[in-house]
C-alpha cells in the first residue's frame, strides 16, 4: 500500500512540474537559456544514473542479464526514437512567417497545428513516464523515488521549452499553462494503469524496468547530451559537467536509501 501511495503522490508531483513553464516569464532571456542548459546538464545525469544504477540492476536481478534484457532495452529506444520523430516531425512542417517592420515579428512563429502535435506527444510521454513510476516503486521505494528523480529533472528543461512552442503558435498564457497542465496529468492514468497492470502479473514489472532504461538512455544520449554540445564557452560547459556528475551523484546517492 505505500508503494501505491508514493507512486500516486509522485505522479501528481510530476504533474503539477507541468506549470513550470510559467516560471520562464520571470527570468531574463540569457539567464534562461543558462539556467536549462544546467537543468539539461542534471536531467542528462539523474537519466543515465536512474538506468545504469536502479533500472537496470534491477531488471538483471529478475530476467539476468541475457537476450531478453538486451531486446527490452533495445525496444525503449526505439520507442522512444519514434515517438521524438513524431514529436520532432513539426520542426520539419512549419514556415516561418515574420511580418518584417511590423508589430507581429514575434508572433506565430509556428502554425497552431504545431501546438497540438506538441500536446500529443508529451501526453504519451507522460503516460509512459507514469507506467515506468509504477513499475518501479513496485520493486522498491528507492527505485521509485530514482526514477521520479530523473523524470523531474528531464520534465523541468522540457516543460519550459514545450510552453514556448504553445505560445509562438499563438495560444494564450492562460490556456497554453492549462494544456500543457492537462498534457502532464496523463501521467496520473499511466501510474493507474500500471498499478493494475502490476498487480495481475508480475511479468510487467521486468518488462517496463529495462524499457524505462532504454527510454531514459535514448532520452539522455541523443536529446540532452547534444543539446550541452551546442556551446563553446569553457564556464558553461564546466557548470554543464558539474551539474552531469552532480545528477549521476544523486542516483548514487539514492541507491543507500534502502
Amino acid at each position: 500500500m505505500s508503494a501505491v501511495l508514493y507512486a500516486i503522490l509522485s505522479v501528481v508531483v510530476v504533474s503539477l512540474v507541468s506549470l513550470i513553464g510559467a516560471a520562464s516569464f520571470f527570468i531574463k532571456l540569457a539567464e534562461s537559456h543558462r539556467f536549462l542548459l544546467v537543468m539539461v546538464s542534471l536531467s542528462a545525469g539523474t537519466l543515465f544514473g536512474g538506468a545504469f544504477l536502479h533500472l537496470l540492476p534491477e531488471a538483471v536481478d529478475r530476467l539476468g542479464f541475457g537476450l531478453q534484457v538486451s531486446l527490452l532495452l533495445l525496444a525503449g529506444v526505439l520507442v522512444f526514437f519514434i515517438l521524438d520523430k513524431f514529436i520532432h516531425w513539426r520542426h520539419c512542417h512549419h514556415h516561418v512567417s515574420r511580418h518584417h517592420g511590423s508589430e507581429k515579428d514575434h508572433e506565430h512563429i509556428f502554425p497552431p497545428q504545431i501546438a497540438l502535435l506538441n500536446i500529443a506527444g508529451d501526453a504519451v510521454h507522460n503516460f509512459l513516464d507514469g507506467l515506468v513510476i509504477a513499475g518501479s516503486y513496485l520493486v522498491s521505494i528507492p527505485t521509485g523515488i530514482a526514477t521520479t528523480a530523473a523524470v523531474i529533472f528531464h520534465e523541468v528543461p522540457q516543460e519550459m521549452a514545450d510552453f514556448g512552442v504553445l505560445l509562438y503558435s499563438g495560444w494564450s498564457k492562460k490556456k497554453a499553462l492549462l494544456l500543457n497542465f492537462l498534457s502532464g496529468a496523463v501521467a496520473i492514468a499511466g501510474v493507474v494503469i500500471g498499478l493494475v497492470f502490476a498487480s495481475k502479473s508480475d511479468m510487467f514489472i521486468s518488462i517496463i524496468l529495462p524499457f524505462a532504461a532504454g527510454g531514459f538512455v535514448y532520452i539522455a544520449g541523443s536529446n540532452l547530451i547534444p543539446e550541452l554540445h551546442k556551446t563553446c564557452d569553457m564556464k558553461d560547459s564546466y557548470w554543464h559537467f558539474l551539474a552531469l556528475i552532480a545528477g549521476i551523484g544523486l542516483m548514487i546517492g539514492l541507491r543507500f536509501l534502502g
